[in-house]
């Protein structure tokens, strides 16, 4: 349990800076009053979503098969696969990203952007979308540090790029008076920052890290993608998931979208310590299922459960406090407002219980197990989401739809962990005689 408070602490720090970046860009923007540009937050953050969210996809198949080499205590195979996996990345976040670039009008009009917002929302994602590759980097860099064992170094990375955020923004923002895109801009050298600091961190422990040599680059390329193929479709079910939320909300209006925006950014800025505790147990597994120590395996799977259950409850309570202040702080009115209360009230307790289905996700992969995760994320996507979006919207409007989506990962979630342990139970050879 200490080893996973030390890992999650680290990892929560980083990803506070992380998604502290977006909840400073609604900060600065709610100050412009503009219920487009709040309306665009949506729209635009269901895309980045998925970015980010293929970049964590990545990062998952880095940390796990270097974390895999340094519990097999292969510091040559460690120092190798650290210079690959970032090779891995740069090429495969830039593919990506280009086609995203390419399609994302015909995304944007798909979820329901129109006019203003859907003009307000391309011009962002035009300026944000190519440093895909420049985030993925950063963020791999950072999980590779934590596979190492090095969580401040990896928190660092992250940190330095909230803070160049915070700064940025309101001189973009307001200074120079960019508005929306000046947020995109503060968020586009923020990244970049992240980028040197995660690749000057690998450096301090492999000072080989750029010299590439092409016959080695082959060798760790099955176990990598392997990993990723499963990782990267796992993480992009939820901003699909959460594509069609969006699509659905829009029917209420600008106010309903405005509120759904503010709602993607107050949940993983509470639940920080939630989405760091997946991280943070995933090379606490690995190692020690290098290392053939099975039974410690299964007692990082129970205490992480039961961190997640007790900082759920923490942060709901917190929320309820803190409802009418964020409502004040963001000069929230009417429906979004309502909205956002509703969630802090309500629905955040029944998040905090979706924190299992990224614990069992984080087990799944790092025990060569990948496809289970993926699975279980497309079924939270798809099953856990579509009919109870559409039921909860039928019966209660925009309140029914946001409690429909939360409710269905979070059952979703329950069994999730009811396999997770059925199957970290047979790779234990003296459980099976």
């Amino acid at each position: 349990m200490s080893h996973i408070l030390n890992m999650t602490l680290a990892a929560s720090i980083g990803l506070i800076a992380v998604f502290s970046v977006d909840f400073i860009d609604l900060f600065f923007l709610s100050q412009l009053e503009d219920k487009a540009i709040q309306a665009a937050l949506g729209f635009t953050g269901t895309i980045l979503f998925a970015t980010i969210s293929i970049g964590i996809g990545l990062s998952i198949a880095a940390a796990a098969t270097l974390a895999r080499a340094v519990g097999e205590q292969d510091p040559k195979k460690a120092q190798r696969r650290t210079t690959n996996n970032l090779i891995y990345t740069a090429v495969i976040s830039s593919l990506i990203a280009l086609i995203l670039f390419l399609i994302m009008p015909s995304i944007l009009s798909l979820l329901g952007a129109k006019d203003h917002v859907l003009e307000l929302s391309l011009n962002y994602l035009i300026i944000l979308v190519p440093t895909m590759p420049i985030f993925a980097i950063s963020i791999v860099s950072s999980a590779m540090l934590r596979a190492l064992g090095d969580a401040k170094r990896a928190a660092l990375v992250t940190i330095g790029g909230g803070l160049v955020n915070a700064i940025l923004d309101p001189i973009f923002i307001f200074t120079l008076d960019m508005g929306f895109n000046g947020a995109a801009i503060a968020t586009l050298i923020a990244r970049f920052s992240m980028m040197g600091l995660g690749l000057y961190g690998l450096y301090h422990y492999n000072d080989k890290l750029f010299q590439l040599r092409s016959s080695q680059v082959k060798k760790d390329f099955k176990p990598y993608i392997t990993i990723a193929i499963p990782a990267v479709l796992t993480n992009i079910a939820t901003p699909i998931g959460n594509g069609y939320v969006t699509y659905a909300v829009a029917s209420y209006g600008n106010a309903a979208v405005a509120a759904w925006a503010i709602i993607a950014r107050i949940l993983p800025l509470s639940f920080c310590a939630v989405f760091a505790l997946s991280g943070a147990i995933g090379p606490i597994i690995g190692q020690n299922l290098g290392g053939k120590k099975y039974e410690r395996v299964k007692q990082t799977l129970t205490d992480a459960i039961k961190f997640n259950t007790l900082y759920t409850l923490f942060i709901w309570l917190a929320l309820v406090i803190a409802a009418p202040f964020i409502i004040s702080l963001l000069q929230l009115k009417g429906l979004t407002a309502d909205l956002v209360n509703f969630f802090c009230f309500w629905l955040s307790p029944l998040f905090g219980m979706i924190g299992y289905l990224f614990i069992a996700n984080a087990t799944f992969n790092n025990m060569d197990k990948p496809k289970i995760s993926m699975w279980l994320n497309w079924a939270r996507a798809t099953l856990g989401t579509v009919p109870f979006v559409y039921v909860g919207g039928y019966i209660a409007g925009s309140y029914g739809l946001l409690t429909g989506q939360i409710l269905g990962g979070a059952l979703t979630a329950i069994y999730a962990i009811y396999l997770c342990y059925k199957t970290v139970k047979t790779i234990d050879p003296n459980q099976n005689h």
